[in-house]
């Protein structure tokens, strides 16, 4: 079967290659991925997609390779990581590859890895990427290919009128009128497909019913991989799944969990879910609370990538993006959450998980992740640099959590401490030798993630609590004075900006089903551009803001249903017919507040004015990436033949520079110079109170662009806003080097181990060197939400 040739973006398409993977693998013990622990979340890059390789230069080999794979190639030691063993005497490493290599089947590559004695576990080609078991001494050997572009190591990820209705502005006359146990009207997320990359989701559990009864969790698939568990050495893990094929309906069948007897042994994904999209039930137990999620009628696609344990490897989740990419056509698939993270030094051109996420949106899918929960340490201090992968992308929405302090009124709401700051701080080595960061403007913006009451997981039909309540049943289920805990109604408390994500997942679905021509480049827009700016914080600390959903559904209801797939020229009218730009403000739970004005464009550019919204400007495109001053495009090729429908089943992807072309158009205001040089103790640049940049752009300043933003050769000579790393010693600032955990681990934002979780020893030595705070020391993972 060749590929057809790409053409533009049409509704619900799914841009992903077919993935190759093991089917075998799948019979192996989920015991042992148990006792295995969390495997390991790795910085290879996504689907197909070549990665930007100006940044990474052939032939330096040390540049390939993750920071924590250059001291396996200098020294020839090897850290006491999760991705490295020792079997039958030969120390092996597992790493995820990424190449620049014509065949999309990587072939040569493969034959490479099996001469050098290891294993190909895994085919990633949407990123053009493999999961390999190798031995040590041949990693050199395999970074001098001149087809290699990166290398890293398999790290381990982990899971980062109900309350959640009001505090969001939810139930209000734009978006639905009324909500009780029994029935509400409005927008619900109907028709919408969430995909929840997760520890799991309960089918059975009443919050994922409809009103006939019903489960709205339409699949059930379990990516966990037996191989790369049980470090098998020899394996040439390539099943090519052309569409229709005996092959496809063989793997299918393998990671089929729809009839699993315990579907999330953790309990994170099931919670996760019911925040985007629970359903208030009634219960003859008193105590119950309505649990009812942002989009209580969206259909749900549990994609399991976290062991019972809490744990996954950056294979398994690559694999699942994968599986939300190629069925996002048939399954109506528009959004996706990962309340899950991992560690990486690397650049978000070089990172793999970045890579995946961006190749998603590429294909027309929503990605909502977790900041993580790094932004304050035990002694107080803020931190600054700690939002992990793959929300350190330009393309995802990144999502912090606010405390709303067991009200419904958000004049008091803050953001939570613990939530992680910007900016993002991967990085590469440049030609001079120098790491040279990132530095993107993260969050996206905040949503509430404090002591939130969701769903509860259950195991084998009975009523046996998942790992996280049965761990912490005082802390987290005995607050809810629940008199009795009926089947299929269990709930807990938790807490985290991985519970923030999926409130604004759901969001996204509500806007999806009220306007369905939005691309997600211009969802994120508008939710920055509604949110509401929180007094006192900064742009590291909140984005554009904290989550408004009245406002998103309006601004998304004046805009043209047509936008991802029709053919637009550069400043074209957006507005529908009848339409003009909404007042931007809105009034939730009797309180009126501003809209913030604003939107994050660049990486780290500020951007303001109606025209973002009245006029099409080509960013919206959702296959362009822009940040750092490199503008690249993302574009697919399909299956094609007899019995493949057109347009479908993507098959591969390729990135490349974008052409000179037009980005932001005339009219559009921009606020960088407004937000001055940055000062951490001047609070200015991106250290700027949010609410007193929005003030300025509400009262007429800003510089209103006359002729856009040109870009060249991919390339954008706009600089935006600006962090010196001088800054770190002249002000003091605590900011992390773009390493959150050690061995590649992020706690699951859902973990609660105690407020305040100690970390000594080596997770401890880490983090004081740093973040510049004595080992051991403590921090705040704020599990119980204070």
């Amino acid at each position: 079967m060749a590929p057809s040739s790409t053409r533009p973006m049409k509704p619900m398409s799914a841009f992903i290659t077919h993935f190759t993977v093991l089917i075998e693998r799948r019979v192996a013990s989920r015991r042992l991925l148990r006792a295995l622990g969390a495997a390991a979340f790795s910085a290879a890059t996504l689907f197909g997609a070549t990665l930007a390789q100006a940044q990474v230069p052939a032939d330096q080999t040390e540049r390939k390779l993750a920071r924590e794979l250059r001291g396996v190639v200098r020294t020839g030691n090897t850290p006491a990581a999760r991705w490295v063993r020792d079997v039958a005497g030969v120390r092996y490493l597992q790493a995820v590859v990424v190449t620049n290599g014509a065949d999309p089947q990587m072939t040569d590559l493969r034959a490479h890895v099996l001469r050098a004695g290891g294993s190909v576990h895994a085919i990633h080609p949407s990123v053009h990427a493999i999961t390999v078991q190798l031995p040590a001494d041949e990693l050199q050997e395999l970074a001098l290919r001149d087809d290699v572009v990166s290398v890293s190591p398999n790290r381990q990820i982990h899971s980062t009128a109900s309350t959640i209705e009001l505090i969001t502005g939810t139930l209000t006359g734009n978006v639905r009128t009324h909500s009780s146990l029994t029935s509400y009207g409005g927008l619900d997320g109907s028709g919408i497909g969430i995909a929840v990359l997760d520890s799991g989701v309960m089918k059975s559990h009443n919050a994922f019913k409809n009103a006939s009864g019903a489960s709205r969790v339409q699949r059930n698939v379990n990516m966990l991989n037996a191989t790369l568990a049980n470090w098998t050495t020899g394996v040439n893990g390539v099943t090519s799944l052309t569409p229709g094929s005996t092959a496809l309906s063989s793997y299918e069948a393998a990671i089929a969990a729809d009839s699993a007897a315990t579907q999330d042994g953790y309990g994170h994904g099931t919670h996760v879910a019911s925040v985007a999209a629970g359903r208030a039930y009634a219960s003859s137990a008193s105590g119950v609370q309505d649990v009812s999620g942002v989009a209580p009628n969206a259909n749900l696609y549990d994609v399991k990538v976290l062991n019972d344990s809490g744990g996954g490897t950056l294979s398994d989740a690559l694999e699942g993006i994968e599986w939300v990419i190629y069925h996002a056509q048939d399954y109506n698939i528009r959004v996706m959450n990962l309340s899950l993270a991992s560690d990486s030094t690397e650049s978000w051109q070089a990172d793999p998980l970045c890579a995946a996420v961006r190749s998603a949106t590429a294909a027309g899918i929503t990605v909502v992740v977790a900041a993580g929960n790094y932004g304050q340490s035990s002694q107080g201090q803020e931190v600054y640099g700690a939002v992990s992968s793959p929300g350190n992308d330009p393309s995802v929405i990144t999502v912090g959590a606010v405390n709303f302090h067991g009200t419904v009124a958000r004049g008091d709401d803050s953001v939570d401490n613990f939530s992680s700051r910007g900016p993002t701080r991967g990085s590469y080595t440049g030609s001079t030798g120098a790491q040279v960061y990132d530095n993107l403007l993260k969050p996206d913006l905040v949503a509430p993630g404090n002591k939130i009451i969701g769903a509860a997981a259950t195991a084998g039909g009975t009523l046996t609590w998942d790992y996280l309540a049965s761990n912490n049943f005082s802390t987290l289920v005995t607050p809810l004075s629940i008199s009795r805990y009926n089947l299929h109604e269990t709930q807990m408390l938790l807490s985290g900006t991985s519970i923030a994500a999926p409130a604004v997942a759901g969001t996204v679905a509500l806007m999806l089903q009220a306007n369905p021509g939005l691309t997600p480049p211009l969802i994120k827009a508008i939710l920055q551009y509604s949110a509401q700016p929180l007094p006192g914080y900064s742009l590291l600390e909140q984005g554009a803001g904290y989550l408004n959903v009245d406002g998103a559904i309006v601004l998304a209801k004046a805009l043209k249903t047509d936008i991802a797939w029709g053919e637009y020229s550069t400043g074209a009218n957006l507005l529908a017919n009848g339409q003009s730009m909404p007042a931007a403000s809105s009034t939730v739970n009797g309180a009126t507040f501003n809209w913030s004005r604003i939107a994050f464009a660049g990486g780290n550019n500020v951007v303001s004015g109606s025209a973002l919204f009245t006029s099409y400007q080509p960013i919206w495109d959702s296959r362009i990436t822009w940040a750092n001053g490199v503008v690249r495009k993302r574009r697919v090729a399909y299956w094609s033949g007899t019995g493949i429908p057109n347009y479908t089943y993507p098959q591969s992807f390729t990135d490349s520079a974008s052409s000179s072309q037009t980005l932001v158009t005339s009219g559009v205001v921009i606020a960088d110079s407004l937000a001055g040089a940055s000062s951490l103790t001047g609070k200015t640049g991106v250290f700027i109170p949010t609410a007193t940049l929005s003030g300025w752009l509400a009262g007429g300043s800003g510089s209103t662009l006359t002729q856009g933003i040109v870009i060249s050769n991919g390339m954008v000579l706009s600089e935006g806003l600006v962090l010196s790393e001088g800054l770190v010693l002249s002000e003091g600032m605590i900011l992390s080097e773009g390493m959150v955990l050690s061995e590649g681990l992020v706690l699951s934002e859902g973990m609660v181990l105690s407020e305040v979780g100690s970390v000594g020893g080596l997770l401890g030595g880490l983090l004081g060197g740093l973040l510049g705070v004595p080992p051991p020391t403590t921090f705040k993972f704020n599990l119980r939400g204070e």
